[in-house]
């Protein structure tokens, strides 16, 4: 039995996972969840079915408040150890980071990078940054991971990107060109979700996360309040794959 890939990043064995290829048989892709990143052997991003996509979303949704860490500046290809070359491609949707192998052995994405391929996020709105701003302090952005002051920033100070996010109306449009959709996605796609779903997902996500540590904080200083929400580090990207988790799950 082979050893698992090294992840890029953290150079820890990858998890590997089977998905339908829409070729007629199965993939494996080496996945780094500390990480949040994916490794795609050459056109293997191009070959997932919209099953597949779905499943893809299960795994995020499961480990989406795992210990996240930051990517490391000097990127490793798992098959030859070569450095990874860094670029930028462009979609619809916008303009998304990966990490290729200058060997053509394949390329490392991001969680968010991958989304933004598939066309399943979007920047977010003014209207939608200022209603995130009145109840979230800062959020992880979903290019380079560094939390920002949403609400003195309006953009990445650090790689100047938009601030984006997962689009459940976008996710249901996007499988229904995949696939032939069925009555139920149909009936999804009439209702996106609102800004206010957004930081109702952020709040909740942090709330779950930082239960234990808000607890013992109680314990130790009395009088602390759980009515202000100002100090909470929102993770886009975890809270784009639970509302869409909700909206494609049988």
């Amino acid at each position: 039995m082979s050893p698992l890939p090294s992840c890029p990043s953290c150079r820890q064995p990858m998890q590997q996972h089977r998905f339908a290829s829409n070729l007629g048989d199965t993939l494996e892709l080496d996945i780094c969840f500390a990480c949040q990143g994916l490794w795609f052997d050459k056109h293997e991003n191009l070959k997932l079915t919209p099953t597949s996509v779905v499943e893809l979303f299960r795994l995020l949704h499961e480990h989406r408040v795992d210990q996240h860490q930051p990517l490391s500046d000097g990127m490793a290809c798992p098959r030859c150890v070569r450095p990874l070359e860094k670029g930028f491609d462009v979609v619809r949707s916008g303009r998304y980071m990966i990490y290729r192998c200058t060997r053509q052995h394949g390329r490392f994405s991001t969680f968010s990078s991958f989304m933004i391929e598939k066309g399943f996020v979007r920047h977010m709105t003014r209207p939608e940054i200022d209603n995130l701003a009145k109840r979230v302090g800062a959020i992880y952005c979903t290019s380079c991971g560094a939390p920002v002051d949403i609400r003195k920033d309006h953009a990445c100070p650090h790689c100047r990107a938009a601030f984006s996010l997962i689009d459940p109306e976008a996710v249901v449009r996007a499988m229904e060109g995949y696939a032939q959709a069925g009555a139920r996605a149909k009936a999804l796609a009439a209702a996106p979700a609102s800004p206010v779903d957004i930081g109702d997902a952020l709040v909740a996500l942090e709330r779950d996360r930082t239960q234990a540590e808000r607890a013992r904080q109680k314990r130790a200083f009395t009088g602390t309040s759980d009515a202000d929400d100002s100090s909470f580090t929102g993770d886009l990207l975890a809270a784009g794959v639970a509302l869409v988790w909700a909206l494609v799950k049988d």
